[in-house]
């Protein structure tokens, strides 16, 4: 893909899912992205993937499990038909990539399939390193 007005440059990647946000465009929060996203009919989509990046710290007590919880489900409800996470933080992944025998074991979703990330190819991994966290 060409080059896009809005400062995308050609060759780098979209968006890493169907309906998920083009990188850096996630700005507005996670409600934000589920109601976009939601917007896509996906009746007439057999693979309408929604790739979300968490940090772990948005995911540390039973409250805020509840929250991811009634945000799936307010997804399910706006029609939206499949939600993945990645709950990990850049500074992990810059590791691994320093360190990749320290990270045999990190596991990420890529794009529709989950991956050992230090046997991802450098691209992929930066793609991945690239992903707007958002906390919930």
């Amino acid at each position: 893909m060409g080059a896009t007005p809005d400062g995308r440059q050609a060759g780098t990647t979209l968006s890493d899912g169907t309906v998920s946000p083009s990188q850096g465009r996630d700005t507005h929060g996670p409600t934000a992205m589920l109601r976009s996203a939601a917007k896509i009919d996906m009746a007439a989509c057999s693979s309408a993937l929604l790739n979300v990046k968490l940090h772990p710290s948005s995911l540390t007590t039973r409250e805020d499990l509840k929250k991811l919880a009634s945000l799936i489900k307010t997804y399910a409800e706006m029609g939206g038909k499949w939600i993945q996470f990645n709950v990990v933080d850049n500074q992990q992944l810059l590791e691994a990539q320093k360190a990749p025998e320290n990270y045999r074991d990190l596991i990420v979703r890529v794009a529709g399939y989950s991956a050992y990330f230090v046997d991802l190819s450098k691209g992929v991994q930066d793609d991945i390193v690239r992903r707007q966290e958002v906390n919930i």
